[in-house]
């Protein structure tokens, strides 16, 4: 290179376009690595299995397996009993289900070891296991979600709203998806008593583990936004935009039960956003009803004749969230850390 060349005016640009393919390259590289390694797991669980089945292997014979591929091995980890015993459980449970074998595969396998040791059914495994690959969950974030009960309150079929009456499909059904019943704030430091006000203050001063239980797509605009009509103030509890929904959501917190004349307040905040905010290609503006508990006939009848969307969900405030959660999206270096964690297990 010669010396004193001047930078060139697009350095930058093609400094942050080779920073992405290294990159990308990178997280490639990282998930090639984990099919691989998830595959040979459940190849050897397979062997064993099988073995233990028509051979009648026990723990004894297992445990000098160990120790053989550990001698045969030694730069390689993860050859200990427990994980020879995970495999052999991994292949039992994802053996005759291709679909979940699928999945398995996008996997860390200390994430397939969470799915095998804290759920029970077949149909449970599939959904948390997708979750953790779309939403891209570290293994700690998918434990918490699945001792919260995710699964049940983001698939309760007793969910309250109007959306597939007043949202096009495909719209209705993303936004039905990732609406919860009940939503769980066991990471505020309030109590049972606690008002409004102080909940907010705390939603926001929490605002990671708050967009965490809210879901992906979620970003938060402010609270206590001002919004003027006809020469009058109104303040909407939280604001916020769904970035795959492409629209305003509207929260309203409720620290009592659900009462019908709320559905009404929010029908006419939402009506507000989307004359005040919403832009030309942003969807109709939605609205959630955060109560502390609520009486579903009541919200149904509420909801029946506004063509607004709107739903009613109840919240709960319980345990304390692990202080490690810090985040949803792990970087590269958080996959190959999380890689490295399940091999030498």
């Amino acid at each position: 290179m010669v010396k004193n060349t001047p930078i060139p005016a697009n350095y930058d640009a093609i400094l942050e376009e080779l920073k992405t393919r290294v990159y990308s390259a990178r997280m490639r590289a990282a998930l090639a690595a984990n099919s691989e390694l998830v595959g040979l797991y459940l190849e050897i669980g397979r062997k064993i299995l099988e073995q233990q089945r028509w051979e009648g292997w026990g723990s004894g014979v297992i445990g000098k397996l160990a120790d053989d591929l550990r001698t045969a091995f030694p730069d390689m980890k993860g050859f200990s009993p427990r994980n020879l015993s995970y495999m052999r459980q991994a292949a039992e449970i994802f053996g005759e289900h291709p679909i979940l074998q699928q999945v398995a595969a996008k996997l860390p396998w200390g994430h397939i070891m969470v799915l095998i040791n804290k759920l029970k059914t077949e149909n449970e495994r599939l959904w948390y296991g997708l979750q953790a690959i779309e939403h891209g969950w570290s293994r700690a974030i998918l434990t918490m979600q699945i001792e919260s009960g995710l699964h049940a309150r983001q698939t309760n079929p007793l969910k309250v709203n109007n959306f597939k009456e007043h949202l096009p499909a495909p719209q209705s059904d993303m936004a039905y998806a990732i609406l919860k019943d009940p939503y769980i704030f066991d990471f505020l430091s309030v109590g049972e008593k606690a008002q409004e006000r102080e909940i907010e203050r705390e939603l926001i001063k929490h605002i990671t583990e708050f967009l965490l239980e809210l879901g992906s797509g979620f970003s938060y605009v402010g609270k206590q936004v001002h919004l003027e009509v006809a020469g009058e103030d109104f303040f909407l509890d939280l604001l916020f935009y769904h970035l795959k929904l492409r629209c305003y959501v509207v929260i309203e917190l409720k620290v009592g039960p659900f009462k019908p004349e709320y559905a009404g307040k929010l029908n006419f905040y939402c009506s507000a956003v989307d004359n005040e905010l919403r832009h030309e290609h942003d969807n109709p503006t939605i609205g959630l009803i955060l109560c502390k508990n609520k009486n579903r006939l009541l919200a149904e009848y509420a909801l029946r004749n506004i063509t607004t969307p709107l739903a009613v969900s109840e919240y709960a405030l319980t345990r304390a969230i692990p202080e490690e959660l810090k985040t949803s999206l792990p970087s590269v270096e958080d996959i190959e850390r999380e890689l490295d964690m399940d091999i030498q297990e």
